[in-house]
């Protein structure tokens, strides 16, 4: 697990291989992250937008933009969390992500951005 802390807010990543959704043969794997979302600071908070960088370990890069996260934009409470699961596939069977999460700050409407720290895309047989 990753974990970063941007204006009060820490987020966490962990990720899971799916071989049940992957197929090597044709290059396509498939990865499952878990994120959480800590509002650490005093104020409630919106995550409204997310970024994604996404690298293949052959030196493909993409990128992902848009509204909330998983089809919400959830308010986070002053100590408490959100968190979410998403996936990514990649054809290779090594990458990694990072990206920023867009927020505002609902007492006064102040936008900032939330740094997702990079985490690593790793097909448990790699680890060898």
């Amino acid at each position: 697990m990753v974990t970063f802390i941007t204006d009060g807010v820490k987020v966490s990543v962990e990720t899971i291989y799916q071989p049940e959704y992957s197929n090597p043969a044709n290059d396509h794997f498939m990865f499952a992250y878990k994120v959480s979302i800590e509002n650490m600071g005093s104020y409630a908070v919106r995550l409204m937008s997310r970024h994604w960088y996404i690298f293949d370990s052959n030196g493909a890069k993409r990128e992902v933009e848009g509204e909330g996260v998983v089809g919400q934009q959830p308010v986070i409470e002053p100590g408490t969390s959100h968190e979410y699961v998403s996936g990514c596939n990649l054809k290779t069977d090594m990458g990694s992500m990072k990206g920023e999460y867009q927020m505002v700050r609902l007492m006064d409407n102040a936008v900032f951005d939330v740094q997702i720290p990079e985490f690593y895309l790793i097909a448990p047989y790699r680890m060898n």
